[in-house]
């Protein structure tokens, strides 16, 4: 699909018929929804007649609160190539996000308070919210703790060495000590690398008769057992990263009923796909952690289903086509998803009956906001806008080369799926998709 991406800067917004998802309360109902000088103002029956401001009708449409991505790779500073604040958030805009969470394995890495304040200082007049996520250790080296407080103070909202581990559980158990004292979580890529070595696929049959190093399962599962032990003996705040064993699923699950502050996020990927999609060599399916057995995926479903699961993030990873294109083992590891999840999510979650329309986008908005302890992905009364509008039974075919993403690195070229965004509301800005097969 190609977008116009123009955005419209409005005081007073009047969206009618909408059929409107609170995730809160786990209900939708058709209303009319205004919005004033960037604020929810009133949501009902309201006259259109007379009234002063844009008027949006968006009859047979879902409005939800903005979505919220809370694992995104934006490359900037450093591979500006791959992509950049306003491309990824163009993206972001196309799969319908209002909020997206940069994680810092940037270069320089996002290690220093002046980094933060200039992704934030680059996002700013965008629709979408760019919410900076920290380096626990200076580099993302695993050897000395960054200054949290002054990162916090800059903007950052969660830690985390992103691909890689905190190397030791005794400086893990110093960094939740540090980041518990402002109430921020630790985002935590749980691989043990001396198990993974140098694995570029899940360990299975299917590595062996591919003649491709496996990375196990065991390499997340004692990585999860690890942190969930120092996050119950701190009292400190854990999110697992891009979830993608049952084994791990479990320990999570566990965890929670022993009241430990743990959540955790899978990708559309890892709930889409296994390793027997690796068949072809195709190096679009290779990613870290890689995808996992058929039982893996299945384990994704249930804990989603059950609660075990939080949220539904993308691990959006740009990477140019030069590097891509090699042979699988060379390859960089990760996929681009700001564009297809949400279609990925209604066809494998919503139409098939896993989750109802109301859990789906509970796990797009309230899970993420709720980890990261923000003030969004709600709809309250008297506080500032956030909104998605999108239909819900559109059908669309993917196409890589119509991405806003300035990287294509997609397993899910071709796919026919459903779900297309139709409008966002942020910051003041109103933007509607005028794509090119719109209604």
């Amino acid at each position: 699909m190609t977008y116009d991406l123009s955005l419209q800067r409005v005081d007073k917004v009047l969206f009618t018929n909408a059929s409107v998802v609170n995730p809160e309360s786990g209900r939708s109902q058709v209303h009319d929804v205004v919005v004033e000088d960037g604020c929810l103002r009133e949501v009902g029956k309201i006259a259109s007649n007379g009234f002063d401001g844009e008027i949006v009708d968006v009859r047979g449409k879902v409005l939800c609160p903005g979505l919220i991505d809370m694992h995104v790779h934006l490359r900037e500073p450093g591979r500006e190539d791959e992509e950049t604040v306003e491309s990824g958030s163009n993206a972001a805009m196309a799969g319908g996000f209002t909020s997206i969470c940069a994680m810092p394995n940037t270069e320089p890495a996002a290690d220093k308070a002046e980094v933060v304040k200039f992704l934030k200082e680059r996002a700013r007049g965008l629709l979408v919210d760019v919410l900076p996520i920290a380096a626990v250790t200076v580099g993302r080296a695993g050897e000395e703790l960054t200054e949290m407080g002054e990162l916090v103070k800059a903007g950052a909202v969660a830690f985390s060495d992103d691909g890689d581990p905190v190397a030791t559980a005794g400086l893990m158990r110093r960094a939740m000590e540090y980041a518990g004292m402002f109430d921020v979580p630790i985002i935590e890529h749980c691989e043990d690398k001396s198990l993974s070595t140098d694995g570029v696929m899940n360990e299975s049959a299917i590595s062996t008769r591919l003649g491709l190093p496996g990375i196990p399962g065991l390499s997340e599962d004692v990585a999860v057992a690890r942190n969930i032990q120092i996050a119950e003996f701190t009292g400190a705040r854990l999110h697992i990263a891009h979830i993608s064993t049952a084994r791990s699923v479990d320990l999570v699950r566990q965890a929670k009923q022993r009241g430990v502050r743990v959540t955790c996020e899978v990708t559309p990927h890892h709930f889409t796909l296994s390793d027997k999609a690796i068949a072809g060599y195709d190096s679009n399916f290779k990613m870290n952690p890689p995808l996992r057995t058929e039982d893996d995926v299945a384990a994704m479903i249930t804990g989603l289903k059950d609660g075990a699961i939080d949220v539904i993030a993308t691990d959006h990873a740009p990477h140019s086509i030069e590097e891509k294109e090699v042979e699988f083992a060379n390859a960089p590891f990760g996929i681009v998803g700001l564009e297809t999840a949400l279609g990925l999510i209604f066809k494998f979650l919503v139409d098939p009956g896993i989750l109802t329309l109301e859990e789906a986008i509970r796990k797009m908005t309230v899970g993420p906001a709720d980890v990261l302890g923000l003030a969004r992905g709600r709809l309250t009364l008297n506080k500032p806008a956030s909104l998605t509008v999108f239909a819900e039974d559109a059908q669309w075919t993917v196409d890589r080369e119509s991405f806003q993403s300035r990287s294509k690195n997609t397993p899910f070229d071709g796919w026919d799926l459903q779900g297309r965004v139709c409008a966002l509301y942020n910051n003041g800005r109103l933007w509607r998709a005028h794509s090119a097969n719109a209604e």
